[in-house]
C-alpha cells in the first residue's frame, strides 16, 4: 500500500528575479518566482524570514493580506510593500482555477 497518492509532480523551467530594496523604515529582500503553476500568480519570497506568498493584483491591493502574509506588524510597512509590488508585479490577468 502507498502511503502517499501523489498530485502532482511538474517541472517547469521559471525565471526568478531578487530584488532588494528600502524604505524610510525598513529593508527588504524578496526572491520572485514567474511560474505557470499557481494560476500564474507568482510566488513571492521573503529572503529575510522565509515566509511567502502567491500574490495577483488584488491581493496587492489588500494590505491587510500582505500584513498577514508577511507578518508585518506596522500598516505603513505593508503600504509601502504594496506600492512596490504594485509597480513591479505583472499587471496580465491571471488564470482562475475554473476558466
Amino acid at each position: 500500500m502507498e502511503l502517499f497518492e501523489k498530485l502532482y509532480d511538474e517541472h517547469e523551467k521559471v525565471q526568478v528575479r531578487f530584488v532588494g530594496f528600502t524604505t524610510e523604515d525598513t529593508r527588504y529582500d524578496f526572491g520572485i518566482v514567474y511560474t505557470n503553476m499557481f494560476f500564474g500568480k507568482p510566488l513571492i519570497v521573503c529572503m529575510q524570514t522565509g515566509r511567502s506568498a502567491l500574490l495577483d493584483p488584488k491581493d496587492i491591493e489588500d494590505v491587510d493580506h500582505l500584513q498577514r502574509a508577511f507578518h508585518i506588524t506596522e500598516t505603513k510597512q505593508a503600504e509601502d510593500l504594496a506600492l512596490f509590488f504594485n509597480e513591479e508585479l505583472p499587471t496580465s490577468p491571471f488564470q482562475t482555477q475554473y476558466d
